[in-house]
C-alpha cells in the first residue's frame, strides 16, 4: 500500500511539473509572437508552439494509460479484426496565404506592406480507413471547411488608407492520406501521415461582379499534407487527435494587371494548420 501510494503521488508531481511548465512556455510563447495576427512570423512561432505542446503531451500518455489500462492491448484487439472502417472528424484550423511580392511592389507609391492575417475556421468530415497490412493506413477524409482569410495592404504615408480584403471560405476538401503507425502499447498507438488534398471553395466570390475591385483568389487549390497523431482505443471506438499541416502548392492569386492590389503580388500560397479530433469505428 505505501508503494502504490508513493507511486501516485510521484505521478501527480509529474503531472504538475509538465502542466507548470505547459502554461509558462504558452504564455512566454504568445508574448514573444503577438498573436496571429502579426504575418508570417507568427504563424511559424504557433506552429512551433503547437508542435512542442503535442510533444510534451505524447510524453505523459503511456504513465496515463499504463493506469487506465494493466499493460495489455484488450481493446485494439478487438479493433485489428477489421479491414476497413469509418468515423467522423471534427477540428479547428488556422488558415492564412504565404505572399511574394511582385516587381511592382517596389516601384509602387501606395503600399508599404502587403501582408496576410491568419484567420481562425473549424472542419466537419467522414474518414474512411482501409488497413494495409499491419502498420499502414491509406485515409480518404472529405471535408466541409470553413475558413477565414484576410489580406492587409498597410499605407506608405501617414495619411494613406488602410486596405483590407477579407475573404471567407467554406471550402469542399478531398484529402488522401497515408499512414504509418507504431507498435500499439497500452491500448495506444502514434502515427504519422503524408498525403495530397484537393479543396474547392464554393462560396468563392471570384467570379461575382461585386468583387471586380478586389483581389480575386482561384476557388480551386490542391496541397500537400503531413502531420502526427496518436490512437486511443476504446471499448467502441478509436479516439484519434491529430495535428495537421496543409501546404498549398499552386499559385492561387487570380491576376489583375488593372487593379494595383493586384499586381504587387506575384504569388500567393494557401497555408492551414489544423488540429483534429477522429472518432472511428
Amino acid at each position: 500500500m505505501r508503494t502504490t501510494n508513493s507511486w501516485n503521488m510521484l505521478h501527480l508531481h509529474s503531472h504538475e511539473t509538465v502542466g507548470s511548465f505547459i502554461r509558462q512556455f504558452i504564455r512566454r510563447s504568445i508574448d514573444v509572437g503577438g498573436g496571429f495576427n502579426s504575418g508570417g512570423s507568427s504563424w511559424q512561432s504557433a506552429l512551433r508552439t503547437a508542435f512542442v505542446l503535442c510533444c510534451l503531451l505524447l510524453l505523459q500518455l503511456p504513465t496515463a494509460l499504463a493506469q487506465f489500462n494493466q499493460g495489455k492491448n484488450l481493446n485494439y484487439l478487438d479493433f485489428q479484426q477489421k479491414n476497413y472502417y469509418f468515423g467522423i472528424t471534427l477540428g479547428y484550423n488556422a488558415s492564412d496565404y504565404r505572399i511574394y511580392h511582385s516587381k511592382d511592389f517596389i516601384r509602387n507609391d501606395s503600399f508599404a506592406r502587403a501582408e496576410s492575417v491568419t484567420g481562425p475556421g473549424f472542419n466537419l468530415g467522414i474518414v474512411s480507413n482501409l488497413k494495409v497490412g499491419e502498420y499502414f493506413d491509406i485515409r480518404f477524409l472529405p471535408t466541409l471547411s470553413f475558413t477565414e482569410h484576410n489580406i492587409k495592404y498597410s499605407p506608405a504615408g501617414q495619411n494613406g488608407r488602410l486596405v483590407s480584403r477579407p475573404i471567407e471560405s467554406v471550402l469542399v476538401e478531398l484529402p488522401f492520406h497515408v499512414r504509418y503507425k507504431s507498435a500499439p502499447y497500452h491500448d495506444f498507438r502514434l502515427f504519422v501521415i503524408g498525403g495530397v488534398k484537393y479543396s474547392f471553395d464554393v462560396a468563392s466570390d471570384s467570379r461575382t461582379r461585386q468583387a471586380s475591385g478586389l483581389v480575386k483568389i482561384a476557388p480551386t487549390d490542391f496541397q500537400v499534407e503531413y502531420g502526427a497523431g496518436v490512437q486511443f482505443f476504446f471499448p467502441y471506438f478509436i479516439f484519434s487527435p491529430e495535428l495537421k499541416v496543409s501546404q498549398g502548392l499552386n499559385n492561387v492569386l487570380i491576376f489583375n494587371d488593372r487593379l494595383q492590389q493586384s499586381t504587387v503580388l506575384e504569388k500567393v500560397l494557401s497555408r492551414t494548420l489544423t488540429i483534429s479530433l477522429h472518432f472511428e469505428g
